[in-house]
């Protein structure tokens, strides 16, 4: 049976990827909140500490830096 966790999961680290290749920093800031959300969530679905942390830290610096980009704007 397929495990929806697993696959947004492997979403979320599909777009981080594809945040990785991509030149705007707004754009990117979006790729990455969305697929740091989706492992967020698949962490909490694991339940391991380390990882939800990891995550919710790597969100929030995306949210501080897509908030200060449009600041700037």
């Amino acid at each position: 049976m397929i495990e929806i966790p697993k696959i947004i999961g492997a979403l979320g680290l599909v777009l981080i990827i594809i945040g990785l290749l991509v030149k705007d920093r707004k754009t990117r800031n979006i790729y990455y909140l969305i697929g740091g959300c989706s492992l967020i969530y698949y962490s909490f679905r694991v339940g391991d500490l380390i990882f939800i942390i990891l995550q919710i830290a790597f969100t929030l610096a995306t949210i501080y830096d897509f908030i200060k980009l449009q600041k700037n704007h």
